[in-house]
């Protein structure tokens, strides 16, 4: 796998964080869903079930207190997945860029050898991220989407380089009309989160981690 492909969800999230989404709906969510993204529902059943994978995954590991204790906001940060998921596949979309399932096999391949295993690749995912195992995949395929949007519009090394890649979020943050139920909170345009909601992992930076390639260098 080549060593300069782009999977750093930290660097890539923060470049979403780094400009306003604008325009989303004002008013509140159905009754039911924890929110409505470009017309369609996030289920709160769907939310909870995705919570509650990632307890059971938390409470297989030898540091379960830890885990719990650091993820006391996992609902809203569920949900905070689920919608910035469909922000970037709409983005992705709009530019003509997808990903592949080799592709996703890939990566995960060479994160795997860089971390020391697959084990230790979804330990950290979990403790990092709170991704589930069997959610690994989705959150590497949002990584490899991002990495392709940026490259599709140019390298992000520069302010107005990363200026045009916040524009595509923008734009596609507009178009998806984003409404979230005010269980959950209030969607925040201007810094993508929900309420005082903020991933955790998230850091205002642009260095991103390389996948090892899988025969090692």
């Amino acid at each position: 796998m080549h060593r300069r492909r782009r999977t750093a969800i930290v660097a890539s999230t923060a470049l979403l964080l780094a400009t306003p989404l604008v325009a989303a709906c004002g008013s509140e969510a159905r009754p039911g869903a924890a929110a409505l993204v470009g017309g369609e529902r996030i289920e709160v059943s769907t939310v909870q079930a995705e919570a509650k994978r990632v307890r059971a995954a938390q409470q297989r590991s030898p540091e379960t207190a830890q885990l719990v204790k650091d993820s006391g906001q996992l609902s809203r940060a569920k949900l905070y997945d689920l919608i910035v998921d469909r922000v970037v596949e709409r983005a992705a979309a709009d530019a003509g860029v997808g990903v592949t399932r080799k592709e996703i096999q890939q990566t995960r391949a060479g994160l795997a050898q860089q971390a020391g295993g697959e084990a230790r690749l979804q330990a950290s995912y979990l403790q990092e991220r709170g991704v589930a195992p069997d959610r690994l995949d989705d959150a590497l395929r949002r990584e490899l989407l991002i990495g392709k949007l940026a490259q599709s519009l140019g390298p992000a090394n520069t302010p107005a380089d990363q200026e045009r890649l916040n524009r595509a979020f923008v734009t596609a943050g507009k178009a998806l009309d984003i409404d979230v139920n005010p269980r959950f909170g209030r969607w925040d345009n201007r810094q993508l989160q929900l309420g005082d909601y903020r991933a955790p992992w998230i850091k205002q930076r642009t260095q991103q981690p390389q996948a090892a390639p899988p025969t090692g260098a």
